[in-house]
């Protein structure tokens, strides 16, 4: 399937969460078995080229993409997760948000130092959630240069954000505007 194609199988919900958001909904994407394994191809064929040596996603629907492009190379997976979550020994890095703010961890035995990484996810707006992504992998040794993802929102400026951070920026679909 083309990335038009794909693009075509996001549902995009006016006024959610608020009014005046246009959400992007992956669940329709998802939900269709061509489209959805023509998505975790194309992120696969990134991190392949990306001579990646493990994934790691974000919580939660970096899980989704992540793990699968992890299966299809038979790379690690490594789950980035929110506070609390994971039963062994962490460690963690906090973040801003729009409102407030948020805390990442992740078992730090689950990377090798120097272990390349590519990050997958299937949204990226402001780029916090990245960076902070980028900042904990780092914390644990990784090297990370790559983050790929189903969509852009790039008037919302967190591709630039991630290459501030030192990370390129590749999405199969980008949503500008509205």
């Amino acid at each position: 399937m083309s990335p038009r194609e794909l693009k075509s199988l996001v549902r995009t919900i006016p006024d959610f969460p608020i009014e005046g958001i246009q959400f992007r909904d992956i669940t329709t994407l998802i939900g269709h078995g061509e489209g959805f394994a023509a998505t975790v191809d194309w992120l696969a064929e990134r991190v392949r080229g990306s001579a990646a040596e493990a994934v790691a996603g974000m919580e939660a629907r970096g899980f989704i993409f992540g793990a699968a492009v992890s299966a299809k190379l038979a790379l690690p997976f490594l789950p980035i997760r929110k506070s609390g979550k994971l039963p062994c020994d962490t460690i963690g890095v906090d973040y801003a948000l729009e409102y407030g703010s948020d805390r990442l961890e992740m078992d730090p035995a689950s990377v090798a130092p120097g272990q390349k990484v590519a990050m997958v996810d299937d949204l990226l707006a402001t780029g916090g959630t990245a960076c902070a992504t980028a900042k904990l992998l780092r914390k644990a040794g990784a090297v990370v240069e790559h983050a790929f993802f189903v969509i852009d929102l790039p008037d919302l400026g967190g591709a630039q954000k991630l290459g501030e951070c030192g990370v390129g920026v590749a999405a199969l679909m980008d949503f500008t505007g509205d």
